[in-house]
C-alpha cells in the first residue's frame, strides 16, 4: 500500500469521526458572556464611582471583587461549566487568571493544605507570574540605567 493512500485514508476516517464544531455558535457564547462579565465589572466600577472612589480604587475594587466571584463560583465548580459553555469568552484575563489559581488548588486538596493546596496552587499560573516579575525586573533596571540621569539622591 502506498503511504500517501494509507495517508489519505487515515485523514477521511478521521474526518468522518470527528465532530464538527459549531463555530459561529462558539464565538456568539464567547462574545455575549465575555462581555457580560465586562459589563458586571462595569457596573461595579460605576458603583464605586458614585460612592466617592477615585478611577485607580475603583479598578481595584473591581478586580479584587470579581477575582472573588470567580474564585467562589470555581469552588463550587460552576466557572468550569460556564467556561465549557463559553470558552475564550470566560478566560477575560482576571477571571482566567484566578480560575487558573483556584482549580489546581480545588483539584489537589486532598492531598493537603501545604502539598496539595499550597503546592500545586501556582502550576498553571506560576510561569506567568515568574514571566511577569522577571520582565518587570528588567525593564526596571533597563529604566533605571537610562533614566540616572535624571534621579537626584536626597
Amino acid at each position: 500500500m502506498d503511504p500517501l493512500e494509507s495517508k489519505e485514508t487515515y485523514k477521511q476516517y478521521v474526518d468522518k469521526k470527528s465532530p464538527n464544531s459549531p463555530i459561529l455558535k462558539n464565538c456568539f457564547n464567547a462574545f455575549w458572556v465575555g462581555g457580560l462579565i465586562c459589563s458586571i465589572g462595569q457596573i461595579i466600577f460605576n458603583i464605586c464611582k458614585e460612592r466617592g472612589f477615585d478611577t485607580q480604587m475603583s479598578g481595584t475594587i473591581v478586580s479584587i471583587i470579581l477575582i472573588g466571584i470567580v474564585a467562589f463560583l470555581t469552588g463550587l465548580n460552576l466557572f468550569n461549566k460556564i467556561g465549557k459553555f463559553a470558552g475564550a469568552g470566560s478566560l477575560i484575563p482576571i477571571t482566567g487568571f484566578a480560575n487558573s489559581i483556584v482549580s489546581p488548588a480545588m483539584e489537589y486538596k486532598s492531598e493537603g493544605h501545604v502539598m496539595g493546596i499550597g503546592g500545586k496552587m501556582f502550576t498553571v499560573a506560576g510561569p506567568v507570574l515568574v514571566f511577569g516579575i522577571s520582565t518587570s525586573i528588567v525593564v526596571g533596571i533597563l529604566y533605571l540605567i537610562f533614566n540616572a540621569q535624571s534621579i537626584t539622591l536626597v
